[in-house]
């Protein structure tokens, strides 16, 4: 019969979207972006639960090869093709997104596949001076450095963050002991993979994060982000009071 196709699956559509751009890069970023999209809960959840606000401005921390950025940018296509899924919150249209991180094949890739929807910053979380934004993601990042280097970065990202912004944190819940150190693990195992020096990895329990969120003013709601893997992550979702 005649007419238009039907259109295809959102997140099967989106995950097609957003790691196309990566053969720019070669096969391994593509490979790499398809396998982490699709198998990773985070990326459908911040989307399907509008955590990140139409047109906001998101700075992703430990952006690696700008995942989140090329994500964003098919959303944003989805809905102007009309096939946002209506059961989800709003599509995070418009959005300006600057990427910083610490590995520089990694920027490259980033640069090579989505630098033209957005800015990519080489360098170190700890010192990179922030911008003013309206969302902040971290996503299994902070363990990478010691518990006072973490506390700087996050009272750095709270300055940095306007009125009703928000704070996307995933972390290793440090009390859930064999999930968590599972991750460590591949966590591990993944960054030789790609290339790049094992670091050393500083845990905290969920109670120590929320606690310390809380102390700089967060407002701070959690939920378990480790769906269909062994390992302890939880999403934490900080916001700033209006």
């Amino acid at each position: 019969m005649g007419g238009s196709p039907a259109p295809r699956e959102p997140w099967p559509a989106l995950l097609d979207a957003a790691s196309r751009p990566y053969r720019r890069a070669g096969l391994f970023a593509w490979r790499f972006a398809r396998g982490k999209l699709g198998m990773d809960p985070v990326f459908r959840h911040m989307l399907r639960h509008g955590l990140i606000a139409p047109r906001a401005r998101v700075l992703d921390i430990g952006c690696g090869q700008g995942l989140l950025a090329s994500l964003l940018k098919a959303s944003h296509r989805l809905s102007q093709e009309g096939h946002w899924p209506h059961q989800w919150a709003p599509a995070p249209i418009g959005t300006r997104v600057t990427g910083i991180e610490l590995m520089p094949r990694d920027v490259e890739r980033a640069r090579a596949s989505v630098g033209d929807v957005a800015e990519f910053v080489c360098g170190d979380m700890r010192h990179t001076p922030f911008p003013d934004v309206d969302a902040v993601v971290i996503l299994d990042v902070l363990h990478y450095v010691t518990v006072p280097e973490q506390n700087e970065v996050l009272a750095r990202v709270r300055r940095a963050l306007s009125p009703g912004g928000v704070l996307l944190l995933r972390v290793g819940d440090a009390a859930s002991r064999r999930g968590f150190v599972i991750s460590q693990w591949v966590d591990a195992m993944v960054t030789w993979v790609r290339g790049h020096r094992v670091l050393p990895q500083f845990g905290r329990t969920l109670a120590e994060w929320t606690a310390q969120l809380e102390s700089l003013g967060f407002e701070v709601r959690s939920q378990p982000m480790s769906q269909g893997t062994p390992f302890a992550n939880v999403l934490l979702v900080a916001r700033v009071a209006p």
